[in-house]
This record gives structure tokens, sequence and C-alpha cells, in this order.
């Protein structure tokens, strides 16, 4: 099987009907409430659906130096990736109810690992039940215990800090905070406010239409072609890696090459109070 980098509700319950070999992971998460993922997913989740903590699951240890969401070890996120059955051969589609950051999020975190049959859920939990998807409390079976995922080569390249420094003028940073974030007018979750000099912004949830659905492939690519036409390569950053998946998701379904993740981005970023810093 090959998804696409969306799959649509209608899609999903055909896959569903057909019992195809398939996991779901249920992304819903809350950057300024960690707990607030798990609630969520107890008030209700998608028939199987697994629960994929975004601080334990989808993010490595924190050292203050490496941002608040830094990528897990690519051997822990094979180990995780293979307690939730998923092999080559799954499929994955993962959701979450916040318009698809979380999702995202896992969606790269996947194909970094090498495992390309994934897909994020457009219009997430909203849009399953927008057309008669029930929700349900009760837990999935434990999947069959399996061995770490096999990696293989990173499909979604990243770059770290002393590179994007080194490359400063040279690369296209597209920032995916809100514009009073990015602008440096208020920092709800940093200890600095501003961005990184010559970053561009593109909040990720500009990605969307008002139903909470990815915009039109050829809309997105208008939007983004006004952003980063004749600039490559881009690099993707937001608040903490986490975000900044959208964008990079959102250029790859318009059709553009995607480019690459700065995963620590501004968390990381502003930790070293020699990094310039840009406002306005």
């Amino acid at each position: 099987m090959t998804l696409d980098v969306l799959i649509s509700v209608p899609r999903l319950q055909a896959l569903l009907a057909d019992g195809a070999p398939l996991v779901l992971l249920d992304c819903g998460s809350d950057l300024s409430d960690t707990a607030a993922g798990e609630r969520a997913y107890a008030a209700g989740h998608l028939p199987g659906a697994l629960h994929a903590h975004l601080d334990r699951d989808l993010s490595g240890p924190k050292t203050g130096r490496n941002g608040r969401h830094p990528l897990p070890g690519r051997a822990e996120l094979a180990a995780t990736v293979g307690r939730w059955g998923i092999r080559p051969g799954v499929a994955v589609v993962a959701y979450d109810d916040q318009g698809g950051p979380y999702a995202a999020r896992a969606w790269w975190l996947l194909r970094w690992l090498g495992h390309a049959d994934v897909a994020v859920l457009d219009g997430g939990k909203g849009a399953w039940r927008a057309a008669g998807g029930a929700l349900v409390l009760e837990l999935p079976a434990t999947p069959a215990v399996t061995a770490p995922y096999p990696p293989a080569a990173p499909a979604m390249p990243t770059l770290e800090t002393d590179a994007l420094l080194a490359q400063a003028g040279r690369v296209c940073v597209l920032d995916a905070r809100a514009a009073e974030r990015f602008r440096g007018e208020v920092e709800p979750l940093d200890p600095v406010a501003g961005h990184i000099p010559g970053a561009l912004n593109r909040f990720f949830k500009d990605n969307l239409a008002a139903d909470g659905r990815f915009k039109p492939a050829a809309q997105l690519r208008a939007e983004f072609g006004a952003l980063v036409t004749g600039v490559t390569p881009v690099v993707h950053q937001c608040g903490s890696g986490v975000t900044a998946c959208h964008n990079l998701l959102a250029m790859l379904h318009a059709g553009l090459e995607p480019g690459a993740l700065y995963p620590g981005s501004w968390s990381e970023w502003c930790s070293d109070p020699a990094r310039p810093v840009a406002r306005g």
C-alpha cells in the first residue's frame, strides 16, 4: 500500500473496512499542557487508535540546550515504533484534533526513520466525527510484541544549529509560529522573544481551510511559492520543531521540494545568548 501525505476520512474508512494492515496513532497534544492529549484520548478516540505522547514518544531527552522537543534517538524511536506494531508493509495514519501539527510530527518522524507508508488524516478527529465516525473509550488490544523497526536511510533531512549559522543568507528559513510570536511581541513558551535573523514567517494554521482540512494543493503551491520562489534550500523551524513539520508536510502535499527541518528550532537557538535575535 502506498499512502499520500494526507488521507481523507472516506479513504481511511475504506481501508479499515478492507482489513488492511494499519496502525492508527492519536497524536493529540497541547504545548502548554503535556497531559491534555492523554485526557482527550481517554475521552474518545478513533477505534483501535494508539496514543502517541508528544514528550514521551515523539521527543527525546532535553538538555536545556537542545530545544523543548528534541528528536528522539533513532534507536529509541525504532523501539517505540516496534511496540506500536509498526513494521515495513504496515500503513500508519496519524491524527490529532488541533489542525494536524502533532500528527505531522509523527508523520515526519516515521519518514525520518525510513517508514514511507504513513499519512496524516486530513481534518483529524473533527473530520472523522463530521463524517459520522464513532469515537470509543475502549483501549485497543496490545499489539503483538515486535522487534524494533528496522531503520532505513532517513527520508527527511535535518539541519543543525552550527550548519544553519554557517549557511546564513544562503537558505530560506521558514518559521511556522504565529505572527505575534515571530515578531517577538509575545513569547508564552520560551525565555527569549523574537526570531532567527532573516527568517520568513508562515503560520502553520495558514495551511488549513475554514473546515480544518488542508487547502487544495494548487493553493498551497501558490502561497508557498510566493514566499520561497527561487530560494533553495528551505529550512523549516518553529518553537520546538513540532509545528514546522506541518509546513513541511504542506509543501510536500503541494508538490514542492519540502526542504529540511531544524529540529531544535527557536527554543534551541535562543538557549545560547551569543546567537543573534531579530524582532519586528
